[in-house]
């Protein structure tokens, strides 16, 4: 009897959603606030898995991400100098200037990097940046609704959420055209037929701005409203946005009885933790980029982690040994617990499976200082003939960066050229140890055959600690006590060179 394969997460929703009835639009976004880091990647190739799915249906799908440039700054994070940015709350974010003068606003500033990484992930989605949606006047009508059935809102927001909206509250927040802030205005009047919204401003000011680029709506009604204007028929979310009386719920309500639309199809999802520091948060400072990571590893690593596990789970992202461990698993198809699915949900452009271990790749890469004629030398001998150089040199690239920033210690280490000072301090059993693996070395010798000979030699010191005696091993060659699997290692090195060296520090 054939075991019953389970469908993909991604496939699942795709027949849901394709059995709707309704032509299908994912939409995505993100406040550019800070710095978009990995955490906020779960969001977008959620969507994008989906996308995907939909089109291997032969379903016609739309596909965007909003980046909501124009929600106002809330404050002044540690990053930004304080001095500068302090007056600046409560204005957009598309309307501030940016940190680092080189962009041309404060949300380009994040933004911009961000889309890059897409492009480099293949996420191929329209951008519809929320200033120009509102300033082009295609949220008026929405506006002018909302504004209209203003109560109704209001008795939504406080069965949901117990709130009393009080009344001076307002659905739409103008932005003033004095100090050109949102966090002090008021709206006092509308005319709907000339779309226009009368405002008071703690600054003092006071008068009429159009609806179209003077405000925005507030985001529990933006959401609902959004969805409307552009068609959204499928969209992930944040677990924030899903409990019990948040966003979505009163969306829900508001875009059926408010603006006479569907809801969208939610897909809720788990953050990405980061080991150590919780979930990840620009506020806190605990983000990686996506940027800085996609030079960690190639992005079909990074598309597979979100792809193989169900957006209800939560990631936990470990940039260390599990990070590399996840590199096999993409590169080798026969590699245990493989997801093929989403595999192929994660292909990008490009991407060539080395063939090789990856912590074997990374043991000789520091062992032929990356050397690409060396590498590919020790490949050879060890094992691994005619892998693509390309694909190798690509490899290398981003194994260097993994070593530099986020391999653990005993990952790391430089073959000394010379015998190193720490074997001047090895015991008498450690010397007579060295000395007959050493007349037991033999070139051509393979990793096994050498793993085999330190342990038949090891069992000859019945009084010494076999750590201890690895250790000889490692003071000899790299001059600390740790080191790479020994076998595999001096295999790599060459046993006539290891030969020669264990030899020296016999004395």
């Amino acid at each position: 009897m054939n075991e019953q394969k389970t469908q993909h997460w991604a496939d699942a929703v795709a027949s849901e959603v394709a059995a709707g009835g309704r032509p299908p639009v994912i939409s995505t976004g993100i406040s550019p606030s800070g710095e978009i880091h990995i955490g906020n990647m779960r969001e977008v190739l959620t969507a994008d898995a989906v996308y995907r799915a939909l089109n291997d249906l032969g379903v016609a799908t739309g596909f965007h991400f909003v980046a909501d440039n124009f929600d106002p700054l809330r404050k002044v994070s540690p990053f930004l100098d304080r001095e500068t940015y302090a007056p600046l709350v409560g204005r957009p974010l598309s309307e501030i200037p940016c940190p680092c003068g080189e962009h041309e606003s404060y949300a380009a500033h994040f933004l911009e990097p961000f889309l890059e990484s897409l492009g480099k992930l293949h996420v191929h989605v329209d951008v519809v940046r929320a200033d120009e949606l509102y300033k082009s006047g295609r949220m008026n009508q929405r506006i002018v609704t909302a504004l209209q059935r203003r109560d109704v809102i209001v008795a939504i927001l406080k069965e949901l959420t117990g709130k009393d909206m009080g009344d001076d509250w307002s659905p739409f927040v103008p932005m003033c055209n004095a100090c050109g802030r949102m966090n002090g205005t008021r709206v006092t009047g509308f005319d709907g037929g000339q779309e226009t919204v009368d405002f008071t401003c703690k600054c003092g000011a006071a008068g009429t701005l159009p609806m179209a680029g003077g405000g925005k709506l507030q985001w529990r009604i933006d959401w609902p409203a959004r969805w409307l204007t552009l068609g959204v028929t499928v969209e992930p979310f944040g677990k924030d946005h899903s409990t019990r009386g948040g966003s979505y719920d009163t969306g829900i309500r508001i875009a059926r009885e408010v603006f006479e639309y569907e809801p969208p199809h939610p897909i809720p999802y788990e953050w990405i933790s980061l080991k150590g520091q919780g979930d990840m948060s620009s506020s806190k400072g605990n983000v990686l980029s996506i940027g800085h990571m996609l030079k960690v590893v190639p992005p079909e690593v990074l598309r597979y982690m979100v792809m193989r596990a169900k957006p209800v789970k939560t990631i936990k992202f470990d940039p260390g040994r599990p990070l590399a461990q996840l590199v096999d698993q993409v590169d080798d198809a026969t590699a245990k617990g493989r997801d093929e699915r989403a595999m192929e949900l994660s292909r990008a452009a490009g991407f060539e499976p080395v063939g090789v271990p990856y912590k074997h790749l990374v043991m000789v890469a520091q062992v032929a200082r990356f050397d690409l004629d060396r590498v590919m030398e020790i490949l050879e001998r060890t094992g691994y003939p005619g892998v693509s150089r390309t694909a190798v040199a690509d490899r290398l690239e981003y194994a260097s960066h993994w070593l530099a920033e986020f391999a653990p210690e005993e990952e790391k280490y430089t073959v000394q050229e010379r015998l190193p000072e720490e074997a001047a301090g090895l015991t008498e059993d450690q010397r007579r140890f060295l000395s007959l693996l050493a007349a037991g070395l033999n070139d051509g010798m393979e990793g096994a055959a050498i793993h085999d000979l330190i342990y038949h030699v090891s069992e000859q010191f019945e009084g010494t600690p076999p750590a201890e005696l690895f250790q000889a091993i490692y003071l000899s060659l790299l001059g600390k006590a740790r080191g790479p699997r020994a076998g595999s290692f001096i295999a790599i090195l060459g046993p006539g060179f290891c030969k020669g060296r264990f030899a020296e520090a016999a004395g």
